[in-house]
Parts: structure tokens; sequence; C-alpha cells
């Protein structure tokens, strides 16, 4: 028998010969950078054509060109919400962790089960898996934020789980501030394991921002500038044990060394303007816009302006950890 017929043989009974396989050594991704303006313009668009109870989120997705589904990433995925002044975005939870960083407005807020939590520009706000979560913009203005989500993962595994709440607005239970309180200097030392999958919070920008320009005089990291992540207050470990959250501070005119890794990262400009070198290319970009570096690609960054640059992401570092896949190298 011929190989040839033998493959066939086999096909017509959903078998296949392994010696047909060619794994990919690298990655199919690619990286890619969205702009702001016309993302603006959509949400903008959107907050005037569909109601805030016309869609479970009035959400706009960040797409790759180069993935087969509708997704940022094979594992992330970053979409930006606006809600108008007066509304509000009903309650619901699902086994998705997720997190909001405001990126323009103030003066709204998120409930996370039961505890309000107020969003100002810069701030980082934490919605563990199977939290219920609503926002209530009572501002004159509208608020946008980034989400940032563990769904292409959740649902590559194939657990994806989803409820509405029975109510479109949760009770508030919890004080203002009880998180902090209870999480944020100390703890007790009795911890449950719920708080493992992370936990509701907020990270206030004038804090982080503080910490970011004491780091930018002196600690540095030779390939991301003054880098801060963002950690479980509870555990100390990653934000999630799907996701880690970083923010970065480059200086003017700043460089950085070139590494790579196999943790997936995406990146939204928060201040300032530059470019980031993928591979043997340049993504440039400036304050709003968005971008994905694929993972083991080496990668460095620099800032253009005089002024400082800041650069918010997010990765899946923990989930390579986890598995004992992370790797990382630099260029010398």
């Amino acid at each position: 028998m011929k190989l040839e017929e033998l493959d066939r043989q086999l096909e017509k009974n959903q078998l296949s010969g392994f010696w047909r396989t060619r794994v990919p050594l690298h990655s199919a991704e690619a990286p890619y950078l969205w702009k702001w303006e016309p993302l603006l313009d959509g949400l903008l668009k959107a907050s005037e054509t569909i109601g805030i109870d016309q869609a479970e989120r009035r959400a706009i997705r960040l797409v790759s060109p180069h993935l087969p589904m509708k997704s940022t990433s094979h594992t992330l995925q970053i979409t930006f919400s606006i809600v108008n002044p007066g509304e509000v975005a009903k309650a619901h939870r699902h086994n998705m962790a997720a997190i909001r960083f405001v990126v323009q407005g103030k003066g709204a807020y998120t409930v996370v089960d039961g505890e309000k939590f107020f969003m100002e520009e810069g701030d980082l706000i934490l919605t563990p898996n199977w939290t219920w979560h609503d926002h209530h913009n009572e501002s004159e203005d509208p608020i946008i934020w980034l989400d940032g989500l563990d769904g292409p993962l959740i649902q590559a595994l194939n657990v994806l789980f989803f409820e509405e709440a029975a109510k479109p607005e949760q009770e508030i239970t919890r004080e203002t501030g009880a998180s902090l309180q209870r999480l944020g200097f100390a703890r007790t030392p009795k911890q449950a394991d719920s708080f493992r999958r992370g936990v509701p919070f907020r990270y206030a920008f004038q804090d982080t921002y503080k910490t970011l320009k004491t780091l930018a005089g002196a600690d540095r990291d030779p390939y991301d500038g003054a880098l801060l992540r963002y950690i479980n207050p509870a555990t100390g470990g990653y934000t999630y044990p799907t996701m880690s959250c970083e923010i970065q501070l480059l200086n003017g005119k700043e460089a950085t060394g070139s590494h790579r890794h196999t943790s997936t990262s995406l990146y939204h400009c928060f201040r300032g303007q530059g470019r980031t070198r993928v591979g043997e290319g340049y993504l440039e970009w400036r304050k709003g816009d968005s971008f994905v570096i694929p993972l083991w690609q080496w990668h460095s960054h620099e800032n253009l302006g005089d002024g400082e640059a800041i650069l918010f992401s997010l990765n899946d570092r923990p989930v390579m950890e986890a598995l004992q896949l992370y790797r990382e190298e630099a260029r010398n």
C-alpha cells in the first residue's frame, strides 16, 4: 500500500497519521496596533445609536486580523466600553476574570459584589470571575474604560458560564473602601480560597503614579523602564491566575533593551508617544492607541517624546508559569 492510499483510508475514519503533522515552531499571531481616533469615533457613535438596554454592554472589541476568531489574542481580549450620563449597565456575572482601566472621564462607579468602586482616569478596578458587577455613570459626561478579559482562554477550555442578575442594580452591602481597609495594608492570616482567583479592588492612579515616579529615578527594569505589577492584595501573587496587569513609565527619549518571552502582552498607551520594535518592524503609538505583542517575539520600547510615556498592559504570564511553559531571553 502506498502512503497516500493509507492516508486516505485513515481520513475516511477520522484518523490521521502523525507523520503528516508539522508543528509550527513559532506563534502564528503577528503584532498589530489599533489607533485611538477610529475607536473613539465608533464608541461615540455607538453611544448615540445603541441604548444601554439594547446590549449587555456597549463595548467595542479589538480584533486581530491574524486570528481565526474575533479576539485581540489567543488568550486575552481587550474591549472599550462607554456609558453615558445617567445610564446603568445592568448587573451580571461570568467566570471570565475582568479588569477595568479608566481611560477617559470621571464621576462614575462600578459595583462589584456589593461594594462601590469609584472610577477616575488611570484607575484599575478588578472584577474577579463569578463576581456580580454593574456600572453607573452619575456624572455629566460619558465615561470610557478599557476592559481586559481572559475570555479567549476560557472559551478555548470550553468552560464559559454567564448569569444575569434578577435586578439591574446590585444592593450596596459594603462600605466604599471596605476592600482597601480589609486587604490594602494589614489583613487577617485566614485567607479564603476564593482570594486566589482575585479580589474586588481599586488601584487608584494617584497612588500608582507616585510609585512610578519614585521608580523612574532609580529602580528601573532594563527592558521595561519603571515597571509596576498590580498584585493580588490578598496573596501577593499575580492580579489573577490567568492574567497579570502592569504599568510602566518611560522617561523622555528613553529606549529599553530587547527581550522576548512566551507570554503574550496587550498594551494601551495612557500618556505620551513612542514606538515599540517587534521583530524587524515598528509599532508607533501615542495616547489612546493599543497594540499586541505575540509570544516569543523580540521587542523593545522607545519614548519618542521629551516628556514621560506611560503604558498599561496585561499578559498571560501566570498561565504560562503555572503550566511550566514560561521562558524569557534577553538580546545582548
